[in-house]
């Protein structure tokens, strides 16, 4: 039955916690990825403990976890405009200078990471290219090499879509969207 005030409906793309649900990727490639590192440093614990020796590419393949990790949670963060700024510039002064300073930051913020995954791209094709081999396991390098780029891009678009909506905002929207993230 749909409800009787059609202000009180959920928009089909939100969330019910009022969050979009593109933002679902990154939430579930952080729980797969916590999951993943959790499950293998288990294992290896489990098995240093029981044989006094360790699988030798668990250091490998947690380390390339966390990268990703971080990636995805960066990228989470842009999306959720609660990334890292200096809060005394950020938070101080009129609204339209607040709004500003946010535009900015999104746009410094989309163009490092598309700098970046540009410039990974040729390290993925020199790792493709050249065959490296990475030290523990022996597999592609490219195999993990080739995260960052698409990462750095995913981090650079969910920039570019912070801008977008600080664009659109007026002041009183963006005071009132900043004063409900307040503690």
């Amino acid at each position: 039955m749909p409800p009787s005030n059609p202000q009180d409906a959920t928009p089909p793309s939100a969330s019910r916690t009022g969050e979009p649900r593109s933002l679902r990727f990154e939430d579930w490639a952080t729980v797969i990825t916590m999951a993943l590192l959790a499950l293998i440093t288990f294992v290896n614990v489990l098995v240093r403990y029981f044989t006094d020796s360790s699988f030798a590419w668990t250091e490998e393949i947690s380390v390339f976890l966390m990268i990703v990790l971080a990636l995805v949670g960066g990228s989470s963060a842009v999306a959720r405009d609660a990334h890292i700024r200096i809060e005394f510039f950020c938070e101080s002064g009129p609204a339209a200078r607040r709004r500003r300073l946010a535009r900015l930051g999104a746009a410094l913020v989309a163009l490092l990471f598309a700098f970046i995954a540009v410039i990974s791209t040729r390290v993925v094709w020199d790792d493709f290219r050249f065959e490296e081999t990475s030290p523990g396991i022996g597999v592609p390098q490219w195999w993990y090499s080739i995260w960052l780029p698409l990462l750095s891009a995913l981090i650079a678009a969910r920039a570019i879509g912070l801008y977008r909506r600080r664009a659109r905002q007026g002041d009183t929207e963006y005071l009132a969207k900043d004063e409900g993230r307040a503690p």
